[in-house]
């Protein structure tokens, strides 16, 4: 089994790479976890806001 390890992501990013990274973790697509992010901010009592914001400074970025 692959161990696998959860990193923002340098090639699929558009703000901090934390949906990039969550996607390629997941192996889904990026477009799919920032949409519920974004479903999350505005209906979610910016629930998704917060999340992103401490998924970023926690989750460190992908090494090369």
């Amino acid at each position: 089994m692959e161990n696998k390890k959860l990193y923002r992501s340098r090639r699929n990013r558009m703000i901090a790479g934390v949906c990039g990274g969550v996607a390629e973790y997941f192996d889904i697509d990026p477009t799919i976890v920032r949409l519920v992010t974004v479903l999350l901010a505005f209906f979610g009592a910016s629930a998704g806001f917060w999340i992103y914001l401490i998924a970023a400074i926690i989750i460190p970025n992908e090494e090369y």
